[in-house]
């Protein structure tokens, strides 16, 4: 069975810099395993890493769709698949979403067909809080979090798996069935350090540029519903301060570090290093040496 290395952790943690030293170790290219990297123009809120930050490593998956552009699990399920087996050489899979990395490493199946784009026809009368609302009186269980009013692709999508299969667009199917040897570090920290760092994080993405960068995509009428981005329409629509806005994005990203971590802790067999216990040299050596270990198996 052929190989996957696997570096994840909660957003804050320090895993791009990890993933690249292990890249440069032992010769290997990185995968980005982020939902929101994908997208072009959306840089400064998903952390993407710059060329400087990847040192050389090649990265796939980055800046690959527009950011009004649908993107799903089973497109990132096929181009990671596609990238692996694409040669006898170790890939690495680096990032936070949870749900896109198991569903590369583990047999999922999707049941929906592809999208038929002749589909928003038929809805071209609604507005967006009309289609919403039908959306919502289709699938009440539709997770809010994940489809903004706004983004009619999405909500139009969304209400064609609905009628196809009575089914939620985030319905799938999950076989125990393991499609690689993978190997996943973990990286975590004690959590108020991480806090303490996710809150400097957004402050400094704020002082990058951040609020320029989504308004830039608001203007376009693009709404990324993705932390960083999400919190500050309401900002540009005059509804809350900025500051409100800065707090939400720390917020939302503190509860998203909480859940990534349950979730590779419940999920898959997950190997957890503590960053803050050891300096990064010795912590580097270690997670060196066991994956010399799973190599050798």
């Amino acid at each position: 069975m052929k190989k996957v290395l696997v570096v994840v952790g909660p957003t804050a943690v320090g895993k791009t810099k990890i993933a690249i030293e292990l890249a440069k170790h032992y010769n290997f290219e990185i995968i980005s395993g982020d939902s929101v990297s994908i997208y072009k123009r959306l840089d400064i809120g998903s952390a993407k890493p710059t060329k400087e930050e990847m040192d050389g490593v090649k990265h796939y998956l980055i800046d690959v769709r527009e950011p009004e552009e649908e993107y799903s699990v089973k497109d990132f399920q096929e181009e990671a698949r596609r990238i692996i087996d694409s040669s006898e050489d170790i890939k690495i899979i680096s990032g936070g979403t949870g749900l896109y990395i198991e569903s590369v490493l583990y047999n999922y199946e999707f049941n929906a067909s592809k999208r038929d784009f002749d589909y928003e026809d038929k809805y071209k009368d609604f507005s967006n809080d009309e289609l919403y609302s039908l959306l919502l009186e289709k699938d009440p269980n539709i997770d809010r979090d994940k489809i903004h009013p706004n983004n009619r692709k999405r909500v139009l999508r969304a209400l064609e798996v609905n009628q196809e299969l009575n089914q939620s667009i985030h319905s799938f199917n999950k076989k125990d069935e393991k499609m690689y040897d993978y190997f996943i570090v973990y990286l975590s920290m004690e959590r108020e350090k991480l806090y303490e760092r996710i809150e400097k994080r957004v402050e400094m993405m704020v002082d990058d540029g951040l609020i320029n960068e989504v308004k830039s995509l608001y203007d376009d009428n693009i709404f990324p519903h993705a932390i960083g981005y999400k919190e500050l329409v309401p900002y540009f629509d005059g509804l809350i301060t900025l500051e409100t806005a800065i707090t939400d994005i720390k917020k939302n990203t503190r509860h998203l570090a909480k859940r990534q971590e349950t979730w590779f802790r419940n999920q898959m067999d997950t190997h957890f290093y503590d960053v803050s216990k050891e300096s990064h040299e010795k912590l580097l050596e270690n997670i060196i040496s066991d994956i010399d270990g799973w190599l050798k198996s």
